[in-house]
């Protein structure tokens, strides 16, 4: 069972309940209304009858004064103490076979009589003899009769007229609904078959719900029309670069394999290329997966961190590590929250490219202002062409393809530094000028988003 059909049948038998109910009090509400002002009146009537009766001489006719109060389409009858008939007086012949029910603490007694309601009602009274009776008055309900099959049809009508709108109703609110949702199913279908990211057209100004709907599926379109670019991109580029260091293990192998044994010098320069190709491709892989794992969602701990120790301790590590000359310039303390070990990271990576394409020192000047604390790393190496500092933090991109080989570079070192600076709500910028150097700038701001990817 389709939706639609889910949204007819329920509120159509949704609105059959709740009109059905509502009809039902309506229609017994008024009956009892009509009841009781009906008994009001007649009720009256019978108290004057009983004065009447109370007053009666023994010569006089009960008969008479019983039919001076006698009601239209009704009877009145006289009842012993055992119950049996002393004198009956009515205006239908009906009204003889007529015996009223009246339940226990109920005033009067409502029954029918050819399909017309009847009213009774009984009281005692002193008969002339000194003897009590019991007088009943019974009067046939002809106007009340006619008023509730009345309102029985109206009611019904009222119910069909009702059901056919919420039928109406109901069809057009199926269509408004599966509409979009129908949309959304072909799109969906002609994007599995076609392999393209379909989108659904919304209307800029509508707010509803079906609105959010189509919104939310044509941003998770186009984030998966993103992903699939950058993975389709991220295969190709790494499948690219493999190829070249597999290809040099694989020319050297062959050289070894012919001339190797018998030639120390080839040998070893085969071994050495096979090795620096080998780690080179490790480190490759390793960043690789660094990517990788940068995609789905890592925990962070989030602490103060005094800055300035943790560069020094950075430092340390890189000057005992290359043997180089790493300063530091900057009047502590200052303090980031921020995540330690990714800050730790952040800073290893851009200091050791710093090392890569630089001879001299590496300076790293720390600042702050009341926006944040830059970390700003300096290497005096041969600068960046303006035209390659756009693409710095593309994956595999190298300025200059020659001396990356020369220094082991796989062009991602950058990539995965933009990306952990992502993570910690950072800011990376560069400034370079070729023939002098490179100057990486990382601002953290003093009140960072910080981010779980």
């Amino acid at each position: 069972m389709n939706l639609k059909t889910k949204i007819h049948l329920f509120s159509t038998l949704l609105t059959l309940i709740i009109m059905g109910l509502m009809n039902i009090g309506v229609y017994f509400l008024f009956e009892e209304m009509a009841f009781d002002t009906e008994y009001t009146q007649l009720n009256s009537d019978v108290d004057e009858m009983i004065g009447a009766l109370s007053k009666m001489q023994k010569e006089d006719d009960p008969a008479t004064i019983l039919r001076t109060y006698l009601p239209p389409s009704g009877g009145i009858r006289v009842l012993d103490s055992k119950g049996e008939l002393q004198l009956v007086v009515q205006t239908m012949e009906e009204m003889t076979s007529y015996q009223p029910h009246f339940d226990v603490g109920e005033p009067y007694s409502v029954g029918t009589l050819e399909g017309t309601p009847v009213l009774t009602i009984n009281k005692p009274v002193i008969w002339s003899n000194g003897e009590v009776v019991e007088v009943q008055m019974m009067k046939q309900l002809l106007d009340v009769g006619n008023n509730l099959d009345f309102l029985r049809l109206i009611l019904v009508g009222v119910t069909i007229t009702g059901m056919l709108l919420m039928t109406a109703s109901s069809i057009t609110l199926g269509k408004i609904i599966t509409k979009p949702i129908n949309k959304l199913i072909n799109t969906m279908s002609h994007s599995r078959i076609s392999g393209k990211y379909e989108k659904i057209a919304v209307r800029p100004n509508r707010k509803d719900e079906m609105a959010q709907m189509g919104i939310a599926f044509n941003e998770m379109m186009e984030q998966l029309e993103q992903n699939y670019k950058k993975q389709e991109q991220f295969v190709s580029n790494a499948s690219h670069e493999l190829k070249t260091p597999l290809t040099v293990i694989e020319s050297y192998a062959k050289l070894l394999s012919r001339h190797g044994f018998s030639d120390i010098e080839i040998a070893e320069e085969s071994v050495r290329a096979i090795i620096n190709e080998t780690s080179r491709m490790k480190e490759m892989v390793s960043q690789m997966l660094v990517l990788a794992n940068s995609n789905g969602k890592q925990k962070h701990r989030y602490e103060m961190v005094e800055v300035q120790t943790l560069i020094e301790e950075t430092l340390r590590s890189m000057r005992i590590a290359y043997d180089r000359k790493f300063l530091l310039k900057g009047e502590g303390p200052f303090y980031v929250n921020t995540d330690t070990e990714q800050l730790r990271q952040l800073l290893f990576i851009i200091l050791d490219n710093a090392r890569k394409y630089s001879e001299k020192e590496i300076k790293t000047t720390i600042s702050e202002n009341e926006e944040g604390t830059t970390i700003s790393i300096v290497d005096y190496g041969d600068g960046i062409p303006k035209k390659d500092l756009d693409r710095i933090f593309d994956r595999f991109y190298r300025v200059d393809e020659a001396r990356n080989r020369k220094t082991g570079g796989t062009g991602l070192g950058m990539a995965i530094a933009k990306d952990i600076a992502d993570r910690l709500s950072a800011k990376i910028t560069i400034e370079s000028t070729v023939g002098f150097g490179t100057t990486i700038h990382i601002f953290l701001p003093s009140n960072q988003i910080l981010i779980d990817f």
